[in-house]
Formats: C-alpha cells, sequence, structure tokens
C-alpha cells in the first residue's frame, strides 16, 4: 500500500508502512543497543582503570601484585577484549554481546582480584554493575546463570586465596558480595523484562498509529469534498485529488502559486474574511472556467491554531443528492398516483375495445375510437415506466451466453413488434461470449435501447437499420446496439441519462434513466458512444464471469 501527499502544481509520493507488522523479541531487544554501548564503555573503563593501577603512576603506592606477570597480562588482556567488545556491539545481537562481555568481565575480573588482593574489594563491586547490567539485557534464565558463576568464581577465588601462602580473608565479604550479586540480577532483570514489555506495547502502538495515519490520509486523499490546508500567511501547504481537480491549472513549473490568494484570489479574500469575522460566504464561487461551482466552508485545525481547513463542496454533487432524494419522494408519489390511474384507463380501454365491436359506429366515429386507444395505451406506457421508476426490484444476475440472448431478442422483438421496412438484426464477433446479468432485466434494458434507435436513429426519408452487436473489450462482454442515424448532439449527450429528460413531446425522459440504473443494479454499464460517420451506439458493459 502506498500512501500519497498532494500540492497544487506538484505530487510528491512517499511508501507506507505495511499494514501488518510482528513485533519479534529481536525487534524489543533493538532499543536495548544504547544500554549495550554504556555497558561495553563502562567496561573499557575498568579495564582502563586496571592497566592504570599496574602500569600508571599509582603502581608504585597500592602493595606489589601476588603475581606481578599475571596482573599484568591479565588487565592488558581485559582491556584489548573490551575494546573489542565496544567495537563489535552493534554488530552481534544484544544477547550474544552482553552474554560474552559479561563471561570476559568474570574471567578476567576474578583473575585481577586474585593477582592484586589491595584491588580485590573494588574489583567485585565494579563486577555488581556488570552483572546488573548483564541481567538487564539477557533473558532471566541465562542472567541468574551468570550470577551463579559471579558468586562461584567468588567463591573458588576466595578458597584459592586462603589456599595461597596461607593468606586468610573473613567469609563474610564474599558471602555479602553473593547476596549482592543475586539480589541486583533479579532486580535488573525485572527491570529489563518491563522494558522491553514496554517496548513491544509502543511498537505496537506506533504500528496502529501509523496505520490509522494512512487510513485518515486515504480517506482524506479519496474525499470527493476538496480539502486545502492553508497556513497562517496564506499559503497552501496541502491540497487532497478533489480539491487539485477543482483547483485546475493554477500553477506553472517555475512558482507554483503556492499563495492561496494569487492561485483563487476570490477564495483567498473569502478565508481573510472568515478569519477576520468568523462567517463564510456561502455562495457557490467557481474555481476554474472547466470546472463546476463550490461552496468553500472553512475552519481551525486546531483551537488556538493558524491553520485552516478549507473544504470545497462540489455544488453538482450537492445537487446530485439533492436529485436523488426528489427522486425517491417522487418515486414514492409516483407509484400511488400511478395506481390510481390504471384503474381509469383499464375502463377506458375496455370501453373502446366493447365500442369497436359495434356494428353501429360509424366509419369515421371508428376513427376517434382508434385515437383514443392509442393515447390509452401511451398513457399505460408513461403509468409503466414511472412504476418501474418506483419498483427498484433488485437484480438476479445469471450466466448469459450473450450471443445467442441477442439472437433470441431479435427473434421475439419482431414476432412482437411491427416494424414494417425498418430491420432489426444481431451480430456476434465470437461465440460463447458470457456474461453476469439478470435476463429479465436486460431484456427491459435492450427493448428500450432498441426502441429509441427505431424511433431516433433513423435518418429523413429513410428505414431505420439497427444492430445488436455482441463483442470482447479487455476480456467484458460488450453489448452495442447500434443505429444509422443522425446521432446526437454533443450538448444533448451529457443529459441522457437524466430523468424526465426527453427531446420528444411524447416521451417521459425515464426510459434511459431506468434502463441505467438497472445496468448498475448488474453491476454493468450503459453508456453513449459515438461512432464516427452517421449513426450512434449504446453500450452495455457487462461484468465477465470470474470479475
Amino acid at each position: 500500500m502506498e500512501s500519497a501527499t498532494y500540492t497544487p502544481g506538484t505530487a510528491r509520493r512517499t511508501r507506507a508502512v505495511p499494514l501488518q507488522t510482528v513485533v519479534t523479541p529481536l525487534d524489543a531487544d533493538h532499543v536495548l543497543y544504547r544500554e549495550l554501548r554504556l555497558f561495553n564503555l563502562y567496561r573499557v573503563l575498568e579495564a582502563a582503570l586496571l592497566v592504570l593501577l599496574v602500569f600508571g603512576p599509582v603502581a608504585g603506592i597500592i602493595e606489589i601484585p601476588r603475581h606481578e606477570l599475571l596482573g599484568r597480562s591479565v588487565v592488558i588482556a581485559y582491556l584489548f577484549v573490551s575494546l573489542l567488545t565496544l567495537a563489535l556491539g552493534r554488530r552481534l545481537d544484544v544477547r550474544v554481546s552482553a552474554g560474552a562481555g559479561i563471561a570476559a568481565d568474570l574471567f578476567f575480573g576474578i583473575l585481577a582480584m586474585h593477582s592484586i588482593p589491595s584491588a580485590g574489594t573494588g574489583i567485585a563491586l565494579m563486577l555488581m554493575f556488570n552483572i546488573g547490567a548483564a541481567a538487564l539485557l539477557l533473558p532471566p534464565r541465562v542472567a541468574f546463570a551468570a550470577a551463579g558463576v559471579a558468586v562461584a568464581a567468588l567463591m573458588g577465588e576466595y578458597v584459592w586465596t586462603s589456599a595461597d601462602e596461607g593468606a586468610h580473608r573473613a567469609l563474610s565479604e564474599p558471602v555479602m558480595f553473593a547476596i549482592g550479586y543475586f539480589a541486583l540480577a533479579t532486580v535488573m532483570n525485572v527491570l529489563g523484562r518491563q522494558m522491553r514489555e514496554s517496548y513491544e506495547i509502543a511498537a505496537l502502538r506506533t504500528t496502529e498509529n501509523e496505520h490509522l495515519a494512512q487510513v485518515n490520509e486515504l480517506i482524506i486523499r479519496r474525499l470527493r469534498t476538496g480539502v486545502l490546508l492553508v497556513d497562517a500567511s496564506g499559503r497552501m501547504k496541502l491540497a487532497n485529488e478533489a480539491a487539485t481537480a477543482l483547483l485546475g491549472d493554477v500553477g506553472d513549473e517555475v512558482h507554483g502559486f503556492r499563495e492561496l490568494a494569487v492561485a483563487v484570489p476570490e477564495l483567498g479574500r473569502r478565508l481573510v474574511a472568515w478569519r477576520e469575522t468568523g462567517s463564510s460566504d456561502d455562495t457557490p464561487l467557481r474555481l476554474a472556467a472547466d470546472q463546476p461551482d463550490v461552496i468553500p466552508r472553512f475552519t481551525r485545525l486546531q483551537a488556538n491554531s493558524e491553520q485552516a481547513l478549507v473544504f470545497l463542496d462540489d455544488t453538482s454533487l450537492v445537487s446530485q443528492r439533492a436529485e436523488s432524494i426528489t427522486l425517491a419522494t417522487l418515486g414514492r408519489f409516483s407509484a400511488s398516483l400511478a395506481h390510481e390511474i390504471r384503474n381509469p384507463l383499464a375502463a377506458m380501454s375496455y370501453a373502446v375495445q366493447l365500442l369497436e365491436e359495434s356494428d353501429d359506429i360509424r366509419p369515421a366515429d371508428r376513427r376517434l375510437l382508434e385515437i383514443i386507444h392509442q393515447h390509452v395505451v401511451r398513457m399505460n406506457g408513461i403509468v409503466e415506466n414511472v412504476l418501474g421508476l418506483a419498483r427498484r426490484e433488485p437484480a438476479k444476475p445469471e450466466v448469459i451466453e450473450v450471443g445467442a440472448f441477442a439472437r433470441q431478442f431479435v427473434q421475439d422483438y419482431l414476432v412482437s413488434h411491427g416494424i414494417e421496412s425498418d430491420t432489426v438484426a444481431s451480430a456476434a464477433s465470437q461465440p460463447g461470449i458470457n456474461a453476469l446479468f439478470d435476463p429479465r432485466q436486460l431484456h427491459q434494458v435492450t427493448t428500450v435501447l432498441v426502441h429509441n434507435a427505431l424511433t431516433y436513429g433513423r435518418m429523413p426519408g429513410e428505414s431505420a437499420r439497427v444492430t445488436l452487436r455482441v463483442s470482447l473489450d479487455a476480456g467484458q462482454p460488450i453489448l452495442d446496439v447500434l443505429d444509422r442515424g443522425p446521432g446526437i448532439p454533443e450538448p444533448v449527450r451529457n443529459r441522457l441519462f437524466r430523468p424526465f429528460f426527453t427531446t420528444s413531446s411524447h416521451g417521459t425522459g425515464l426510459g434511459l434513466y431506468i434502463a441505467r440504473e438497472l445496468c448498475r443494479a448488474n453491476q454493468a454499464s450503459l453508456d453513449y458512444v459515438p461512432t464516427p460517420g452517421v449513426g450512434g451506439c449504446f453500450r452495455i458493459r457487462m461484468s465477465a464471469l470470474g470479475r
């Protein structure tokens, strides 16, 4: 997944964090590298102090080492190992580095205590910090094992010293150190575990916040309402896709026109007025010549912030929502009204049929009866269209072989409709083109399109020629209804599918609207496709199997 931030005239794309990140123990240990580095630096300090005790100016003040050669060798080796662990700290795993470090501390520390008796207590105290630091970084078992090894080594050194040259030391000292080692290892290990858990929770919360930020950014970016972020000086900082589209071409490659007052002077003036008075002008505003009118709304980014969010509501969307509400209300009203109208229409139709059967009707009166019958049929068709708008029955898609459907439709239409010299035919680019569509609703849509083609798709003085052409386009089944008429003018095309729009005095303007709604209910689309030369084409793009 990628997130993007858009500004007018420019676009910057940044890669987002994956939506799912697993926090592993190694992730939690990663934050402890800073503590590990401090631990390694402390080890270098320890080794440097020991080297100073043996080789520095204070070497003659303290007691002469019991084993001078061993003491010098130990402190030099310890300094080398401490520098090595410092250099390799981030290249090794935290646990490996800490474990190797505490092992070196205990090995060289115990040898230093034995070879430099006068510094033994100080070295034991310094080792207490090493054990605590190792317990902070290591798992519980390893930490307590290190403390146990330290205690055993301390006791071993005590026995070694007691047996060496008959020297004797108080047993209480190593016992107290042993208790301190275990106590400190316990406390630091608990603290380390809490640090890991806290980091895991923090990492999880960070990941969740990143995901929420991505979702919020995606929502704002995909909003059909334009959103602008303007700072205190009136500079546009951010804009979503809808705002970029509504602003149009308001910048250039050099300056970018980031100033709102320069890019859209009227919008900048309204923003200044809102900041001064706290009220905004709700009059629709056109941001660019080829863009719809918008209604700007302003709000502060935060309570005391000078940064403002500018929302640009597309008036065409508002009109569509109002139109949808109007259509819904009109549909319910029309349904009840249509039911009331059908009853007298049925009575009129029945009365006309009875009069036509009478032998006492003069020829002139029969012509009047035919006119009445025609208008009754027309009124009934209008009622059916209105009821179709109100019903909005759900689609029941089935697998349809579109070529076979087109052929059968042509046969049925020719049988049920007298088209005289007009022609209706079908053609398929290949057999076996399947689609998902409700057969009954597809028949209704095709009937509307063919009827319109026969009515309006003819040149003056010529017969209508309508073709149902079946083909594939990028794997999608296509059903085209083509005619040989004059085509549809450009100003009319944009309003073809609006409800109640018609160019005929005998139409209701609902046929194409209902046809498109039925296509949408079947996950299909219905559009008018201009054709080069003479003629027009209404295209049904259907869903293929597996889509």
